[in-house]
């Protein structure tokens, strides 16, 4: 019988005990209000704070507010209005016909920036050529002494087809310089992916050149100054008759400046004004201003990387060629025949890796000729044309 009483008293026990919690509580809260409106209202701009404290206060809260700002533009969004904008510009680049022209940047360069700073002071020196090369670690020193004929009115870049790129910071131009890299790929390769004429479209000329030319009798400033004069739009340094000489027209001649046509074997030209006796310059060593290259880098193939028959359709990119194609023979290079590419071939059916390459460069050519009269034809066809 005792248990059942203690059992009860427990109960009643914490039952008084939350009454009197909740009887406290609400004379607390009564107790608290009369207190308040006992006293006149206090305002906080009157409360005396030590001052160290104030100014850590008001550092904190601007900073804050800094960073909001940085995070936050006060243009962020649609402005003043609550509408995305519609606009529709036909004559903006192909896909941005739907962004105001002001916005609009069609074009690039290859500028190096800082990571701070005003955008507007980043580039203090404008180059207004551009020079490539297509490289590997191997002829370093060879083109180390090219890059040195070029002024700071040159933009280097180097492709890199054996993958090595940081061995090249040992000259001090190269961490000024653009590097790409992809293994075991030409500068025509090259050329189509990473020079289209809207990222080069800042430089009046661009040179695309081996990696295997002597230049001890080569000025690039001198250069541009004799292609301007003579209004070469495609041009090449004149080469030395010893060395590496294909066709009589990229001979160098030493009694004048530039020359733009030549004499060749007998039923090599039917036509004084065309290749090979007349515009024309070989692959080796072009130079394009801005406007021709426009024209030749449409007419490179993605999947003909060797660039050969190249050289005898660039005259459909100026007109009249035979006068805006020419060899600069004042400034005169040599061609090293080092075939350092040629080596980045494989090996197959028991030739040397150079042999292979060597072939694809002749089925390439063919290959080029092929879709080139087979894209006159279909022209002529489709405009009811006979060809002039």
């Amino acid at each position: 019988m005792g248990t059942p009483h203690r059992r009860f008293s427990g109960a009643f026990k914490r039952s008084n005990d939350s009454a009197r919690l909740v009887i406290t509580t609400i004379m607390g809260m009564v107790f608290g209000y009369f207190v308040g409106i006992s006293f006149p209202s206090v305002s906080l701009t009157k409360i005396t704070l030590p001052s160290s404290l104030i100014s850590t206060l008001d550092y904190a809260f601007n900073d804050d507010r800094r960073a909001i700002e940085r995070r936050y533009p006060k243009n962020l969004g649609s402005g003043s209005t609550h509408l995305t904008p519609k606009v529709y510009v036909p004559t903006n680049p192909r896909g941005a016909e739907t962004l105001p022209p002001g916005i609009v940047v069609p074009e690039t360069d290859f500028y190096l920036r800082r990571l701070w700073g005003e955008p507007s002071e980043d580039v203090t020196k404008k180059p207004k050529y551009l020079v490539t090369f297509t490289v590997g670690l191997d002829q370093k020193y060879n083109i180390d002494a090219a890059v040195k004929k070029f002024s700071e009115d040159f933009q280097i870049l180097l492709f890199h087809y054996d993958g090595r790129t940081t061995e090249w910071d040992q000259f001090e131009w190269s961490k000024r310089a653009i590097h790409i890299s992809v293994r075991k790929q030409t500068k025509w390769w090259y050329a189509k992916r990473f020079l289209h004429p809207d990222v080069v479209a800042v430089y009046d000329y661009i040179f695309i050149w081996d990696e295997d030319l002597g230049v001890s009798h080569f000025n690039a400033d001198r250069y541009i100054q004799l292609v301007k004069k003579h209004g070469l739009d495609i041009s090449q340094p004149g080469l030395e008759p010893n060395n590496g000489l294909t066709w009589q027209m990229t001979k160098r001649r030493g009694d004048r400046e530039v020359h733009k046509d030549t004499e060749e074997k007998p039923g090599w030209c039917g036509d004084p004004h065309l290749p090979p006796c007349a515009a024309f310059v070989e692959i080796m060593a072009p130079v394009f201003s801005r406007e021709a290259w426009r024209c030749v880098w449409h007419m490179i193939q993605n999947d003909l990387v060797h660039g050969w028959g190249l050289d005898f359709a660039l005259r459909r990119c100026v007109e009249p060629a035979h006068e805006k194609i020419g060899v600069v023979d004042s400034q005169w290079i040599v061609h090293q025949v080092i075939p350092s590419l040629g080596n980045q071939g494989q090996p197959e059916n028991g030739k040397a890796p150079w042999e292979g390459v060597r072939e694809r460069c002749r089925n390439e050519w063919a290959m080029f000729q092929d879709r080139l009269s087979n894209a006159d034809k279909a022209y002529f066809a489709q405009h009811g044309k006979t060809r002039g």
